[in-house]
């Protein structure tokens, strides 16, 4: 068979995401903004899932409204599923073992990786939405001690205030300051950091920013998907010529 026939064989794959209904503006870099992948997507709101509700997945019991989302995305063809807050490491087990497609549910799951790639006295740094909310139940469900280096956007912030109103004018720069302050913070506060983990989907935009001043890497949404969607069309090589399919 020829490897033009071959490459009309295969499709792109097309990857689901799981979205949390929201209002505010999604910048180049954040999950919700389709220009942030080159890939197929589709999208799909979780109509229940409002950003006040995140963070009280035991109280809210959310899983059956995500997996009717996944399921129409599921039936849709996508070829693997991923959502749209980092908090939904609460449900990563759950949804892994009822989907039929792979599911990567939080950029957390990183983070046993980063840990085992630092040297010995560093360790990863979580940056998240709301610190109070990410505690050892979030942490453990997905393989992370309950002690781990935690810290949080300020509770004041334009970057939490615009998520949780649906706040669309504030801008950019307002929250890249913000983000570089909180970081700045963090390291202060866990100074042997080796790496930073991102949490929330919405810190994304400014991972780059977060590696020129700090210098250290940082691993987020972007790099997560990207690695999982690598998985679901591997390039591979037949007669020396390499397909990215």
């Amino acid at each position: 068979m020829s490897q033009q026939s071959n490459r009309a064989d295969v499709k792109p794959a097309t990857l689901g995401i799981l979205m949390v209904k929201t209002h505010f503006r999604r910048y180049h870099g954040d999950i919700g903004n389709p220009n942030t992948w080159n890939f197929p997507v589709r999208y799909k709101v979780v109509e229940e899932a409002v950003p006040q509700r995140m963070g009280h997945l035991g109280e809210f019991k959310l899983l059956e409204p995500f997996k009717r989302a996944a399921q129409a995305l599921i039936d849709e063809g996508v070829d693997g599923l991923t959502t749209s807050c980092g908090y939904l490491s609460w449900y990563q087990q759950q949804l892994a073992e009822w989907s039929p497609v792979p599911v990567v549910t939080s950029s957390l799951l990183q983070y046993v990786t980063v840990r085992q790639l630092l040297p010995a006295h560093r360790q990863p740094l979580i940056l998240t939405f709301d610190e109070t909310t990410l505690k050892a139940d979030y942490l453990t469900r997905v393989g992370i001690p309950g002690d781990a280096a935690v810290a949080g956007m300020p509770a004041s912030s334009a970057f939490v205030r615009s998520i949780r109103e649906g706040d669309t004018s504030v801008s950019w720069q307002t929250l890249a300051d913000e983000v570089l302050s909180a970081a700045e913070a963090a390291l202060k506060r866990f100074p042997n950091a080796g790496a930073f983990v991102l949490e929330c989907t919405n810190l994304a935009p400014f991972s780059a920013l977060i590696r020129a001043r700090f210098g250290l890497p940082v691993y987020d949404t972007v790099t997560l998907v990207n690695g999982f969607y690598a998985a679901l069309r591997p390039s591979f090589w037949d007669g020396g010529q390499q397909w990215n399919l």
